[in-house]
């Protein structure tokens, strides 16, 4: 019997790719404010492996949470949902 898991996914922006193997995705998401009751937006940057994908910096991923592969690594590039446009000025 083969069990395949469902893994927590997230969808955001890549910010950084400075490093080796790792980006840097901001995840973005609004939350309801309790008293005033309108949409804010809340902001995590989670460090991501990238894998077979090589992201660059302004792509929209989606990672998708994973054994911890580092101190700070906890996700994974699954993959690119769209890439960033340069523009030459």
């Amino acid at each position: 019997m083969s069990k395949e898991r469902k893994r927590q996914t997230l969808t955001g922006e890549v910010i950084s790719d400075k490093m080796d193997k790792t980006v840097v995705v901001k995840v973005t998401r609004l939350v309801r404010h309790p008293m005033y009751k309108k949409y804010v937006k809340r902001f995590n940057n989670h460090k991501a492996r990238t894998g077979a994908v090589t992201p660059k910096m302004g792509d929209i991923v989606i990672i998708s949470a994973t054994r911890p592969l580092s101190k700070t690594v906890r996700w994974q590039v699954s993959e690119i949902v769209r890439e960033s446009v340069l523009i030459d000025g």
